[in-house]
């Protein structure tokens, strides 16, 4: 089976997703949360600060993977059932889907910020709507996690042009070449240059190592796990626990030492985040795909990118507000996520699906006049 066609017979016939991803971004997102809570007031959980930020580490760089698997996985889908990809549609997919939501964030905190509310640094706005947060350091809290946002929006900028333009397999040599390159571009910028430190993991070339692992994994997959008949498979998913295990032994050993870590460490627990998605999307019908294909943690997963943006204004351990106080914080973070994803993530969608189907069909015939 190749690459293109493995990448179809993953997804169940009745739905256009990909089995477990959901499941995988609930994960994703309750570390991000857990990680965020802590700390707050009223929360009072024993958890040491290394820990929280590795939780909150994982739980982006597990959203970054996925990214990089899922886009490459429809691009590569899309070229084989139309024999090309359109630029024009991938972006105004991608439009619909993550501008609608995190312009509404952006207004909404810009007016609490003008009544005094909030207080954001300089140029937090500007940064935000132009996605390049994760260039602009000195910023505040409320919309910090933007940051992530923007490597994903410049990846997306980015990925589907040398897919269309260089072809699968040298866009997947670019995306190698990513995989090596950006641990050493990390050490460099640690070792030599200080002033350029705080970036590491945030810029775009520091870390879009997670990201094309995920790209790498869509494109070669059938390659390493899909043995020819009567052959074995090159790498053996059912000794992924053994995998697992070295690499975020690995990462986790290197911590202490930052040169380690973002040598090797990284790089790690980025195989090791492509090899539990290869094994729970290939295997859903195991003990692992059927837990994240559940649906409570399906659900949870679909409003991941809700929660995502919602929980920062709220999950702020520096603030003593009532409105960061636990259990109202989460609750407030949660209903939040509701309201946006039900009142303008879907609505939006909608929107997106009457669009296409008109582009594909055509305008329907001319309504009767009223009576």
């Amino acid at each position: 089976m190749s690459s293109r066609s493995s990448i179809m017979s993953t997804a169940r016939p009745s739905s256009p997703r990909i089995p477990s991803l959901d499941g995988l971004r609930a994960v994703s997102i309750v570390f991000v949360l857990f990680a965020h809570l802590s700390g707050t007031v009223g929360f009072a959980l024993p958890v040491p600060r290394f820990v929280l930020g590795a939780l909150a580490g994982l739980g982006v760089r597990v959203f970054f993977v996925i990214s990089g698997f899922l886009i490459t996985s429809l691009l590569l889908a899309e070229e084989q059932k139309t024999g090309t990809i359109s630029l024009r549609d991938f972006y105004f997919r991608r439009t619909m889907r993550i501008f609608p939501p995190f312009y509404a964030l952006v207004g909404l905190i810009s007016a609490a910020a003008a009544l005094g509310w909030v207080t954001l640094a300089r140029h937090d706005v500007v940064a935000a709507m132009t996605y390049t947060t994760n260039y602009h350091h000195a910023r505040s809290w409320y919309l910090g996690h933007a940051w992530s946002l923007a490597v994903e929006e410049q990846f997306y900028l980015l990925w589907p042009f040398l897919v269309k333009y260089l072809g699968s397999r040298r866009a997947a040599r670019v995306a190698l070449a990513t995989v090596v390159a950006a641990p050493v571009l990390r050490l460099v910028l640690l070792v030599g240059f200080p002033s350029l430190r705080v970036g590491i993991g945030e810029t775009f070339p520091t870390v879009a190592d997670s990201i094309a692992t995920g790209c790498l994994l869509a494109c070669h997959r059938a390659r390493l796990f899909e043995p020819a008949p009567g052959a074995s498979p090159r790498v053996a998913l059912d000794g992924l626990g053994t995998w697992l295990a070295t690499a975020v032994g690995l990462g986790a050993a290197f911590q202490p030492s930052a040169k380690l870590d973002c040598l090797l460490g990284q790089t790690a627990t980025n195989l090791a985040i492509a090899l539990v998605i290869e094994r729970v999307v290939r295997f859903p019908d195991r003990a692992a795909g059927r837990l994240l294909n559940a649906r409570p943690v399906v659900y949870v997963g679909t409003l991941s990118y809700s929660l995502y943006l919602w929980q920062q204004p709220f999950l702020d351990r520096h603030s003593t507000a009532l409105v960061s106080r636990f259990p109202l914080n989460l609750g407030l973070a949660a209903t939040c996520a509701l309201l946006s994803f039900y009142l303008i993530e879907r609505p939006a969608l909608r929107l997106r699906s009457r669009i296409e189907a008109r582009a594909r069909h055509g305008p329907g015939p001319a309504a009767a006049p009223a009576a």
